[in-house]
């Protein structure tokens, strides 16, 4: 016999009234959306026809014009007869340097802090947190004009250059080191990114291996190794020799090797000072996020402190520790914004010096907030990826 089966009711009528909650927020929304349009419609159209009265040129075609103004650091050729659009690529690149190494190490020494903030020994435990206190409530833009006047005025002149070890020179000029030169450079370069793509597989294999067999393979030995190994040996099949190029006084400053100016050793001791001080806190509070009995259980092992927080402690506390992360390297990125205050030539200082030449300022602050808004969305990208990698998976 054929059970019956119960009738599915049909959805309920929606009435155009407004009693009806469902009506109500359609049109507040449509509401919302007109004011926000016309705001904007407004804005754009009272901008540009100031612009007009004023006889302002509006676009982008500026960037193609010649520059003419010198940059003082720059990874990149540049001289002042290229455009204005190298010029600001210049100082994008400026940024994306001082950021990187800042968020590199930033990440190493806040990690330090943190592990010292639990330290059982009273006076580390304590200077951490006095570290921490201390740099965290002193405004960023302060500690940059203290290292920058540490450097500038109470080191010596390039004649009485302080020199520690042989071609190395420090003045309030710089850091002067030596380089090597030569096309066996490129070689060595292939050689490191060879040796980063193997580690990465090798750590692939490895992960792979251990959830397989159980069996641990030491991944960080061998993936230094790598990176020795095969520079080294790109180096001895490259066809051209490389040259040591040493740094040495002539006139009154250092020609040759390389420099690690001021402004940008100034920039890159304030931000990674000031942000460890967070990252430092955002490690102590994921370590003590992970309960005791991994503590216990770890020790149960038979392991040793310092293998207890490597291999049981910190890759469970990544999970709490990478989203609050996120948000500091953000900081540091955005913070390098405050370069223009001592003269390093980051984007924000480059673009600066490009808007009062051409008097395109609202393209100028389009440019600064496009690159910005690249790099921060580009770091959350990367930063959700693997907070996702790492999370816990729900069986």
């Amino acid at each position: 016999m054929a059970q019956n089966t119960p009738a599915v009711p049909a959805p309920p009528k929606r009435r155009l009234s407004w009693n009806d909650p469902f009506t109500r927020g359609i049109i507040y929304q449509v509401l919302i959306l007109g004011v926000l349009g016309f705001c904007v419609w407004y804005l754009v159209s009272n901008t540009l026809h100031n612009l007009a009265v004023r006889n302002i040129s509006t676009g982008f075609d500026f960037l193609d014009r010649e520059a003419g103004f010198a940059i003082g650091e720059s990874a990149l050729a540049y001289t002042p007869s290229d455009t204005y659009g190298r010029a600001i690529l210049v100082g994008l690149v400026n940024t994306l340097k001082v950021a990187v190494i800042g968020i590199i190490a930033a990440t190493v020494f806040g990690t330090l802090l943190g592990i010292a903030r639990l330290s059982k020994n009273w006076l580390v435990s304590r200077l951490a947190g006095l570290y921490v206190e201390v740099m965290r409530n002193v405004p960023l833009l302060l500690q940059l004009f203290f290292w920058y006047a540490l450097i500038t005025e109470t080191l010596p002149g390039p004649r009485q250059a302080l020199n520690p070890i042989s071609g190395v020179f420090l003045s309030n000029r710089g850091l002067k080191l030596p380089t090597l030169q030569g096309d066996g450079m490129d070689w060595i370069f292939m050689g490191l990114g060879l040796a980063v793509v193997l580690w990465v597989l090798m750590a692939h294999w490895a992960r792979r291996r251990l959830e397989n067999t159980g069996r641990p393979f030491p991944t960080l030995r061998f993936g230094i190794l790598l990176l020795v190994v095969l520079p080294v040996l790109a180096l001895l099949l490259s066809p051209e020799p490389l040259a040591l190029d040493m740094p040495r006084l002539q006139g009154f400053n250092f020609v040759g090797g390389a420099t690690l100016s001021p402004e940008f050793a100034a920039l890159l001791a304030g931000l990674v000072t000031y942000t460890s001080a967070f990252v430092a806190e955002v490690v102590r509070s994921g370590i003590q996020a992970v309960g005791k009995g991994q503590w216990e259980a770890a020790q149960a092992l038979g392991l040793s402190r310092g293998r207890m927080m490597r291999l049981v402690v910190l890759p469970q506390a990544l999970r709490v520790i990478v989203p609050p992360m996120t948000s500091q390297y953000l900081n540091l990125t955005k913070n390098s914004s405050l370069a223009v205050a001592i003269g390093y030539p980051d984007i924000v200082s480059v673009v600066n010096t490009t808007l009062n030449q051409t008097g395109q300022a609202i393209e100028g602050i389009l440019i600064i907030m496009a690159a910005y808004l690249t790099v921060s969305l580009s770091i959350s990208v990367f930063m959700n990826w693997y907070n996702n990698r790492i999370a816990l998976v729900e069986r």
